[in-house]
């Protein structure tokens, strides 16, 4: 059994009352879903607040002509493509290409034929759904683009591009961001005691507690290797403290087992912030955070070093 086509919304823009009845006749029915406007402000008013796939326009409208139309549709639809077929009972070359030039996809002469009127909408329809095809592959690669294939987290090329908006944020309204840079502890011998196949583990392992402890507001990711960063907005110091020191110590009772040996994997923390009214550049605090790391580092790992709260006052 064929499954059913979800109903096309489609959008008539005919003051004639005559017209309007000869386009809910012609399409009626299950395919498609028929909004009607009598004028181009009436048009744009539903255009924005229902979005329809397909418009059909008359040529001549009492407010505004199709072309005009055309334009003022193409101009307010960037997120989302639609088909418009212009209705004119001109068959003049010149004004035909007119039409066209204004952002028509294709055109139908008064008076039209049902079937015709079908078939020009089937191609529209065929158009529309490729359309929505591409969004959605452009989605997935551009989610593929910006997430990390190991864990799942955003990628070094997200953090930058998220923590770089906010940073501009922080400053314009006065907020704190944080940035927190993570590195698991001897990563080097897992690897090399137990293949590289447990420290892929290890590392989805960190990942997940990240993942189940980053607010909506803020963001975690993987830089590359064992580093990880965490960014986070509208938090003091001590905020920084208790959160940091949670990921720290749900890593350290988290447990793997690989060949029957049930091991403990640690994570050293570096941490600095930024508040004022001009923002650094983003690689600056990363180099900041990156330097209070090695310091925990060298403190005897799995620690926490927070670098003083930097203001801004410029």
């Amino acid at each position: 059994m064929t499954e059913a086509l979800p109903k096309l919304p489609v959008l008539a823009v005919e003051d004639s009352p005559f017209s309007r009845r000869l386009l809910e006749h012609a399409l009626s029915g299950d395919s498609y879903s028929l909004l009607f406007a009598e004028n181009g402000k009436e048009a744009l008013h539903l255009f924005k607040e229902r979005r329809p796939a397909i418009v059909i326009t008359d040529w001549m409208l009492p407010d505004c002509s199709g072309p005009e139309l055309c334009q003022r549709i193409r101009a307010d639809s960037s997120d989302s493509y639609t088909y418009i077929i212009l209705l004119t009972s001109m068959t003049e070359k010149e004004d035909i290409v007119k039409g066209l030039s204004s952002g028509a996809d294709d055109y139908l002469t008064k008076p039209f034929d049902r079937g015709e009127l079908l078939a020009r909408i089937g191609v529209g329809r065929r158009i529309i759904d490729l359309h929505r095809e591409i969004d959605a592959k452009n989605k997935l690669l551009e989610e593929m683009a910006h997430t990390d294939s190991l864990t799942g987290l955003p990628n070094r090329r997200a953090i930058e591009e998220w923590a770089n908006r906010q940073l501009r944020g922080a400053a314009r309204h006065g907020y704190s961001l944080w940035v927190v840079h993570a590195d698991l502890d001897n990563f080097k011998i897992i690897n090399d005691s137990h293949g590289h196949d447990a420290g892929d583990e290890v590392l989805r392992g960190f990942a997940t507690i990240l993942k189940e402890n980053t607010r909506a507001s803020d963001i975690s990711g993987r830089m590359g290797g064992d580093e990880f960063l965490v960014v986070l907005t509208h938090a003091q110091e001590d905020q920084i403290q208790l959160t940091v020191e949670r990921l720290r110590a749900r890593l350290a009772l988290k447990k793997f087992t690989f060949g029957g040996e049930s091991i403990s994997v640690t994570a050293s923390f570096g941490a600095c912030g930024f508040q004022g009214k001009k923002p650094p550049e983003l690689s600056d605090l990363v180099q900041q955070a990156d330097k209070a790391l090695y310091c925990a580092k060298r403190m005897g790992r799995n620690q926490i070093r927070i670098e003083p709260f930097s203001v801004s006052i410029a």
